[in-house]
């Protein structure tokens, strides 16, 4: 059978040479989909890395750094190793009718399913968005007969939001920590009630970042 939520494959299937099916499995409170809402199972590591420049602006006069500013979109990328079970390469784990890199011609989203909460309510999911592949690369390892395939990927964007879209995932969690707040002028009905940067984080109204708010650069003049 597939393991619960994760889809990996659990059995031992016999045979003539008495069974030689790989067995893995996901940790269950980690769940990776894809399309069609399919679980991605056999995955050794995902990791994202989210990066942006930032410029500090100088003044001779008090001898520092008196403002900073981001000076670029900020740069979404990652790797993803999994073991190939049932003859499945990485893409089409995915979900996707290629194998070869050089085919793709379509993105796709990565969905992240954080179930460490009890309540399914409280579950964070987080979407990384439009997805290609940079690098595709298998292996065999003649430690321990394993084909393991891996991938860098780049993104255009990443949000998050806790049980249902829309609702912020940064709520303090169970530590209950005391999030920074600001006054209701930051919050409008064009962002859903949100302030620019939960809107920007749960992507609600098309956000791609903070920095494509209409009228950021006289909010954050009167905030600051």
């Amino acid at each position: 059978m597939a393991y619960p939520y994760t889809n990996s494959k659990l059995e031992n299937v016999g045979g003539s040479d008495g069974g030689n099916k790989t067995s893995t499995s996901l940790s269950v409170h980690m769940l990776i989909k894809t399309a069609n809402n399919i679980p991605v199972g056999a995955i050794q590591m995902l990791s994202v890395s989210e990066r942006g420049s930032i410029e500090q602006i100088m003044e001779v006069g008090t001898d520092g750094v008196v403002d900073s500013v981001r000076k670029s979109s900020v740069l979404i990328s990652g790797n993803i190793e999994r073991i190939r079970v049932s003859r499945v390469r990485l893409a089409e784990a995915f979900g996707r009718q290629w194998i070869h890199l050089q085919s793709q011609v379509y993105p796709f989203d990565i969905w992240i399913y954080d179930r460490q909460a009890a309540s399914q309510s409280d579950w964070i999911v987080t979407i990384i968005k439009n997805v290609l592949f940079e690098t595709l690369d298998w292996s065999l390892n003649q430690g321990d007969w394993v084909m393991k395939d891996k991938a860098t990927f780049k993104a255009e964007t990443i949000y998050s939001y806790r049980g249902s879209a829309g609702n912020p995932a940064a709520t303090g969690g169970d530590l209950g920590i005391k999030l920074a707040s600001v006054g209701s002028s930051y919050s409008d009905d064009s962002m859903g009630g949100l302030t620019i940067e939960q809107a920007a984080d749960t992507g609600t109204g098309g956000r791609r970042g903070a920095l494509d708010v209409p009228g950021l650069i006289d909010v954050v003049s009167t905030y600051q």
